[in-house]
């Protein structure tokens, strides 16, 4: 288990530029894992990643969110990272600064770092970069990368506003979760994920979205959760609590308004479920979001 060790006076964010060959050899030995969140961007693929019982290979373009407790580690073909180039940020909650989650607001309940929490649920979340927008993910980090080389008056803050653009970044890389689909040649999930999209305010359950997609319940639950590591229900509630999140922070709805508008007859279902899903009550998420 790796930890974080902060220094006083610098801003808790570090980064690592990884070349083709710098990682070579590594084996499934070198399994660890972090008390941290980690993001890592590869600008040339090669070998694959595991994560607990999930394994990916590596490809340019290819962005891998890493929860704090994931255990990370080279997948079969690990040989062939060293093929890979790209980079990783690493820090702890409080590398947003001012922003990051108070006492009573876990990480996960930060709007930036929601995407590291789909990715816990899978083992790592995945994302994929289109190859216009590279060039700019790798000047990114090559600014974030310099800002904390170099320190030079006011280097804290660019850092942590290059850090959150990364973040903003990743944020709408996950929020178009189809589009990423059918870029990765995924039709069956993109059909999936577009009936989801479609319906999620409505009572939907895994039946109506089998019968959309011409499946059976237990061969798409099966297809669903060993492509995304998720059940096709987990999506749905996930479909659900970004736009409750949505509405507590940009209307005055009450919950139960907001309970109905995303599918749930009872608001007290929807409120535990909240409160499970992000650490903390709509109306206690609302608040921090008006800060």
């Amino acid at each position: 288990m790796y930890t974080y060790e902060p220094v006083p006076g610098v801003p808790p964010i570090s980064t690592l530029r990884f070349e083709r060959g710098s990682i070579a050899g590594i084996g499934r030995e070198h399994a660890h894992a972090h008390d941290f969140l980690v993001l890592c961007y590869f600008d040339r693929g090669g070998g694959s990643l595991r994560v607990g019982d999930r394994e990916w290979r590596a490809r340019a373009g290819d962005v891998y969110l890493v929860a704090p407790g994931e255990v990370v580690g080279a997948g079969a073909d690990h040989e062939g990272l060293g093929e890979v180039a790209g980079w990783c940020a690493y820090f702890p909650p409080e590398g947003l600064g001012p922003e990051a989650p108070d006492a009573l607001l876990s990480w996960r309940a930060h709007p930036l770092l929601l995407p590291f929490v789909r990715g816990a649920a899978a083992g790592m979340h995945r994302l994929s970069v289109p190859s216009a927008q590279r060039a700019s993910w790798s000047s990114r980090f090559e600014a974030l990368d310099r800002e904390l080389g170099e320190r030079r008056d006011g280097y804290p803050e660019a850092a942590i506003a290059h850090l959150t653009l990364l973040l903003v970044d990743v944020a709408r890389l996950a929020a178009d979760v189809v589009a990423d689909l059918r870029l990765r040649h995924e039709p069956l999930l993109a059909e999936v994920f577009g009936y989801i999209e479609a319906h999620y305010d409505e009572r939907i359950s895994l039946r109506d979205v089998a019968a959309a997609v011409s499946l059976t319940p237990g061969h798409l639950t099966t297809v669903v959760r060993r492509r995304t590591g998720r059940t096709v229900q987990d999506w749905i509630a996930e479909r659900r609590m970004a736009q409750a999140r949505r509405l507590l922070v940009e209307s005055d709805a009450t919950v139960a308004e907001i309970a109905r508008r995303i599918g749930y007859d009872d608001p007290g279902y929807f409120a535990r479920t909240f409160k499970r899903s992000h650490g903390a009550t709509p109306l206690r998420w609302r608040r921090a979001g008006r800060r």
